[in-house]
C-alpha cells in the first residue's frame, strides 16, 4: 500500500495558493493576455503563475517526487513509483470568458508498470472558493469557505437523470448518448467542475467524448472513486493514465452508477 508523501491539508493550501494567484488575473482590470500553445490551445499568465506556485509549493513540501504539469515538469515520472500530476489552470477557455468555471487540479499519481491511477486528488475552484478532495483512504469532502462535509455519489438516480457536459465542447457523440439515455436534465459547465458535481451528487452522468489530457481529470477521477462514483473509459473499465508518451486520454465516463455501462459502450463506434 502506497501512503500519501504529504498531509492533505497542505496540498489544499497549495492548491488554494494557486487559487489565490489566479484570482490576481481575474479580478485585475487589466485584458487579459492569450498566448496560443503549440496544440493551439490559449495560455495566460494566470496559467504560468498558479504553474510557478503549485511547483514551488510541491517542490517545498516533497522534493523527491516528480511533478508533470500541463505547463512543464520537474524530474522523471520514469525513475519514480508516485509522481504529482498537475492542471494548474483547468478551463482556461472559461476564465478567458470570466465565467468562474475553471478550477486547479492537483493528483497524486501511483505507476503500476507504464500505466498511472491516481490515489489522490485536491481540485479547487477560485471563484466559489470550493475545494474538492479525496482519494485512497481517505473519504471524498467538499470544503466552501471554511464549511466541510463528506461528499457521496447520488446511489439512487431517478428517472430524469441529470446529466452535465461541456460548455464549450459538444459533439454529435454527445447528442448520440443523451438520447440513448433517455429522459434527462442537462446541465452545461466548464473545467474539472462537472466530475465534481458528479462526485458530490449534484449530476449523475458526465460523458466526455471530446479531447483531453492526462492532467485534466486525474485529480477529479480520485475524488469521485472516493465518493462511490466510477470514471472509466471506453471499454467500462477505470481509466488509467500515461504521463510520459501520450498524455492524451481516450473517451471517458464519469458515472454514480454502472447501470449506463451498455449505453456507454454502444456509443465508441
Amino acid at each position: 500500500m502506497v501512503h500519501m508523501p504529504l498531509d492533505p491539508e497542505e496540498l489544499v493550501r497549495v492548491a488554494v495558493e494557486a487559487g489565490n494567484a489566479i484570482m490576481e488575473v481575474y479580478e485585475s482590470s487589466e485584458e487579459i493576455q492569450v498566448k496560443s500553445k503549440d496544440d493551439h490551445s490559449p495560455l495566460t499568465q494566470a496559467d504560468l503563475a498558479a504553474h510557478e506556485t503549485i511547483i514551488a509549493g510541491l517542490m517545498g513540501l516533497d522534493p523527491g517526487t516528480p511533478i508533470v504539469s500541463e505547463e512543464g515538469r520537474e524530474g522523471n515520472p520514469n525513475d519514480s513509483d508516485l509522481a504529482w500530476l498537475v492542471d494548474p489552470l483547468d478551463g482556461t477557455k472559461e476564465f478567458i470568458k470570466r465565467n468562474g468555471m475553471f478550477t486547479v487540479n492537483i493528483a497524486l499519481m501511483r505507476r503500476s508498470a507504464s500505466r498511472w491511477y491516481p490515489i489522490f486528488g485536491v481540485v479547487h475552484a477560485p471563484v466559489p472558493r470550493s475545494t474538492w478532495l479525496g482519494g485512497h483512504n481517505h473519504p471524498a469532502e467538499k470544503i466552501t469557505d471554511s464549511r466541510r462535509t463528506r461528499i457521496n455519489v447520488n446511489e439512487e438516480p431517478g428517472q430524469r437523470v441529470k446529466l452535465v457536459a461541456s460548455g464549450s465542447h459538444r459533439t454529435d457523440k454527445d447528442e448520440a448518448f443523451a438520447s440513448d439515455i433517455g429522459p434527462h436534465e442537462l446541465v452545461r459547465m466548464g473545467s474539472s467542475l462537472k466530475a465534481c458535481v458528479v462526485a458530490e451528487g449534484a449530476a449523475d452522468l458526465y460523458p466526455r467524448f471530446g479531447p483531453t489530457s492526462c492532467w485534466d481529470i486525474a485529480a477529479a477521477h480520485a475524488v469521485v472513486e472516493s465518493a462511490g462514483g466510477h470514471v472509466m473509459g471506453p471499454d467500462c473499465r477505470t481509466m488509467d493514465y500515461d504521463l510520459v508518451d501520450n498524455v492524451l486520454n481516450p473517451y471517458f465516463l464519469v458515472t454514480c452508477s454502472t447501470r449506463w455501462n451498455l449505453i456507454w459502450s454502444g456509443n465508441q463506434g
